[in-house]
């Protein structure tokens, strides 16, 4: 199994940025003024996108705010104790598959989206609290090498 990448500021941001656009995706998608009226009659159709709503707002908030740690960790305003103890990514069950089946394509490929991007934040939490923190970084090995080499 290869080694996870390190995380660093240009890996956040980009997906902090990733996370804004994609929030703002979900909150135009799910302002619900007008929606319930647009889900029809039937009470089946509003609770799904009423439960699918709240499920896909929380996983899209929890992933900023688990970017918005890391954020602050680069930027000096938390230790790597405080975001190793309070900066762990929560889990979220994947969508209903009988409640999805009642949304429009749109709705579902955008609650798809957060699943996915949801599912990559939790890889790289995963690998980054798996690794030994007392090792060099790739770009400090990679350094040591270079360094060694540089010597012969």
């Amino acid at each position: 199994m290869a080694k996870p990448a390190s995380i660093n500021p240009r890996i956040i941001e980009g997906l902090y940025c990733e996370a804004l656009v994609l929030s703002d995706d979900v909150r135009a998608v799910f302002a619900l003024s007008g929606r319930m009226d647009a889900a029809g009659e039937e009470d089946e159709p509003r609770v799904a996108l009423s439960c699918e709503a709240l499920r896909t707002t929380t996983r899209m908030m929890h992933a900023v705010a688990w970017l918005l740690n890391h954020r602050a960790y680069f930027a000096g305003e938390l230790s790597e104790f405080q975001l190793r103890r309070y900066g762990k990514l929560a889990d979220f069950p994947e969508s209903d598959p009988a409640r999805m089946a009642l949304l429009d394509a749109d709705t579902r490929a955008l609650i798809q989206a957060t699943e996915r991007f949801h599912a990559r934040l939790k890889r790289i939490d995963n690998g980054w609290r798996t690794s030994d923190p007392s090792q060099p970084s790739a770009i400090a090995a990679l350094r040591e090498r270079l360094e060694a080499r540089g010597q012969h």
